[in-house]
């Protein structure tokens, strides 16, 4: 069943709104970029297949379009630990548990839980991990496009995550059938044909990455990627048909070889990704919060800070940064604009990190 998520704390309402460096990008140009997209339809039902009602912020008479999120899936081995190991040197661990995780699986799980209709393509090995897996998707109310498709003499993929007392983690992943067998075949375009926004990250093959961006374009559909995965260059068949790249300041600084270790130099290398034809970069900043940069035609990038919701006690960090940037790709899809959307997507992170595991942590929309 589902697990029960801690209660959002009371936070200053000036710690949670956002804040404009250089402009704030208008809630009528966001509408024109959906419109543009075909984004919005009119409203048919707002209820959801279980009988309940979606959870949407305003009583806008719209239905949305679902979130399709492409990516890895994967069974998270959780270590505890008091100290990461030097090399050379052996700790003990005071426990082991498993999670259900994986990018993409939990910014899925993430965005269902919030509320919004949303298909998962992916893949497991023919195992428990696999099975478990899918009950878990589902179990978050995740539509699996294929079922989420069994790659035969592979094993699901896993990860295993050594969790520090403060609440920092250090991961080693093994990628499994998340990187083998990809077929992209008509469930699937129509899956994307349909979505009111693809969200990709860098935990599968990046061809598949590539054909999916360049599916989701011929379909006139927007793509954000967290860029939170594999570490290597983004070719520029993904970058041109990107509406969002999230980042945080490492995969950042990796991504353009640039110093990311001021506020100045963070905000150089996400015009650089700008300059690539990017449309926007959503910068996740830890403790900092975020900040999102986007192109202005003829003048200086805009700049939208947005600080992070503060929390009594961190407890495990694993899967806060899937749950902002599906938070956001939830926002994003509804219209809400980006102030609306990223102060959102904090406060959803703030409950995530305040419980332990990845998906297991992920709120629903009425702790949000």
């Amino acid at each position: 069943g589902d697990m029960k998520v801690a209660r959002p704390v009371v936070v200053d309402r000036s710690q949670s709104r956002s804040r404009s460096i250089r402009g704030t990008v208008s809630s009528s140009s966001v509408l024109a970029h959906l419109r543009r997209y075909s984004l919005l339809r009119p409203v048919r039902s707002l209820r959801r297949r279980d009988g309940s009602f979606d959870c949407l912020e305003d009583s806008s008479p719209l239905e949305m379009k679902p979130l399709v999120v492409v990516g890895s899936a994967n069974a998270d081995f959780v270590l505890q630990v008091d100290r990461l190991p030097a090399p050379g040197e052996t700790v003990s661990a005071s426990e082991l548990d498993l999670f259900p995780g994986g990018k993409g699986a939990n910014q899925a799980a993430a965005a269902s839980r919030l509320g919004h209709e949303t298909h998962f393509i992916g893949q497991c090995g023919k195992d428990a991990n696999g099975d478990f897996l899918r009950k878990a998707l589902e179990e978050s109310g995740v539509r699996l496009v294929g079922g989420l498709k069994t790659v035969e003499g592979c094993g699901t993929g896993s990860a295993y995550i050594f969790l520090q007392p403060s609440g920092e983690n250090s991961i080693v992943i093994l990628g499994g059938a998340n990187q083998k067998g990809w077929s992209l075949g008509g469930d699937e375009e129509s899956a994307i044909a349909g979505a009111g926004a693809v969200l990709l990250q860098r935990e599968i093959p990046e061809a598949v990455n590539a054909e999916v961006a360049a599916m989701a374009a011929r379909h006139g559909v927007p793509v954000i990627l967290d860029a939170g995965g594999v570490d290597a260059p983004l070719g520029s068949d993904v970058l041109r048909n990107l509406a969002v790249l999230s980042p945080n300041e490492t995969e950042l600084s990796r991504l353009t070889g640039m110093p990311t270790s001021t506020e100045q130099e963070t905000l150089d290398a996400a015009r650089r990704l700008l300059s690539l034809g990017v449309g926007r970069v959503l910068i996740k900043l830890g403790a900092r919060g975020s900040a999102m940069v986007s192109a202005v035609e003829g003048g200086d990038p805009e700049v939208v800070r947005q600080d992070a919701v503060k929390v009594d006690q961190v407890v495990d960090t694993t899967g806060a940064g899937d749950c902002f940037t599906a938070a956001f790709a939830v926002g994003f899809v509804r219209g809400w604009g980006t102030e609306r959307s990223m102060r959102w997507a904090s406060k959803a992170a703030s409950l995530c990190i305040q419980k332990m595991g990845a998906m297991v942590s992920l709120p629903r929309a009425q702790d949000t």
